[in-house]
């Protein structure tokens, strides 16, 4: 095997690949990266049972073959390169990369060791690359890190024709994402529970990519999600399981609202919080015309700040964890957030409204439990 590529396009790719190698793979061949080099160019491919990544690259090959390097280790390489085009070729059991001065030795794999990757689902449909990054942003943050809670820690996605709907939760908030796309059929009707991280990983590698083609299997034995974009194919298995039936936490009608600017509410959030220890909440109080943020008592550290608030309906205080609080204002777009109460002690909705008259949003919802504080 031997082949010359671009620096910078062989450092995008491998990067790419590497990034989804297991820190402590349970055979060594899954950490390394396969290379197939053919005259239409390279393929790159990793795979660890669970999330396979492909990607497919120009190079001049003089000879075809296939071999398998540490993946990190080339990464690291590769990044580290000087803006030189770069000459790899399989010598024995040794890949030598070349790049003006530079050279250096790898050890391969055995390939024939290596798994077969998982074929790409057959097209779902097709979704705006932008659109979808902004939409899983907003959506992760409420994705559980807990992998004691594998269910929680997955994005339940429903797909129903046009209409896309993305949901998360940790317990203590719930969001969720409506947008649209273009479905292969018409009457596509889908459920599907996908890992947070890697719907995050392929919306922020992906998405820049202008449209991304998105493949759905399930019920056919190995249940499997897959996307593609420009040169790159990503799957991963899909977490089993029943999700919790979520979406009725939202509330139906909510007596009581306030309006607050987006920025200016985080920007104040952020300089309050500072004196609140871990666990400690933010207390925000609603009155006519105002919303007063605090946090800290007694004889420790104490701040407040007040902001100008509409509000309609009665008074009211409730107390959040901040950082909770900041990731709810943070994937809002919109120039101003509405919070909507039932109850102190009850679920808080937040959406977006462009102005501060305006109708609100619903195509993203953030529920945040609020924590009880003392009168």
């Amino acid at each position: 095997m031997k082949f010359r590529v671009e620096r910078d396009v062989l450092a995008e790719a491998v990067t790419w690949i590497a990034r989804s190698l297991p820190t402590r793979p349970p055979v060594p061949v899954l950490a390394g990266v396969r290379i197939e080099a053919d005259p239409d160019g390279l393929r790159l491919a990793s795979f660890d049972y669970e999330v396979s990544a492909r990607s497919e690259i120009p190079a001049d090959v003089s000879e075809p073959g296939s071999v398998l390097v540490s993946g990190r280790l080339l990464a690291e390489i590769s990044r580290a390169l000087p803006a030189k085009p770069v000459d790899v070729s399989l010598e024995g059991t040794k890949v030598t990369v070349t790049c003006g001065a530079s050279r250096f030795t790898l050890l391969t794999m055995p390939v024939e060791d290596y798994p077969q990757l998982p074929a790409m689902p057959a097209l779902t449909g097709t979704v705006d690359g932008d659109e979808l990054t902004k939409a899983v942003a907003q959506v992760t943050v409420a994705a559980s890190r807990d992998d004691t809670l594998p269910l929680l820690t997955g994005v339940r996605v429903e797909i129903e024709g046009e209409r896309v709907t993305l949901l998360a939760t940790d317990r203590y908030r719930l969001a969720l994402r409506e947008l649209t796309w273009k479905p292969a059929f018409p009457d596509t009707s889908q459920v599907a529970l996908v890992r947070a991280r890697t719907l995050s990983d392929a919306a922020k590698s992906l998405g820049a990519s202008g449209s991304v083609n998105v493949g759905l299997a399930t019920g056919q034995g190995v249940d499997l999600i897959g996307f593609e974009a420009g040169g790159r194919h990503t799957t991963s298995l899909l977490v089993d399981g029943d999700y919790p039936a979520v979406r009725r936490l939202f509330p139906d009608e909510s007596p009581i609202h306030a309006v607050v600017n987006t920025q200016l509410l985080a920007d104040a959030a952020k300089r309050v919080a500072l004196v609140a220890e871990r666990n400690t909440p933010i207390r925000l109080t609603f009155t006519e015309g105002q919303v007063v943020l605090d946090a800290g008592q007694g004889d420790d550290a104490q701040a407040s700040e007040a902001l100008e608030a509409t509000l309609v309906g009665d008074d009211i205080a409730v107390a959040f964890n901040p950082q909770f609080l900041l990731d709810g204002l943070g994937a809002l777009t919109t120039s101003f957030v509405r919070l909507s109460f039932t109850h102190p002690n009850k679920p808080v909705e937040f959406t977006g409204q462009e102005s501060l008259e305006g109708e609100d949003l619903k195509e993203y919802r953030y529920l945040l439990v609020p924590i009880r504080f003392a009168s």
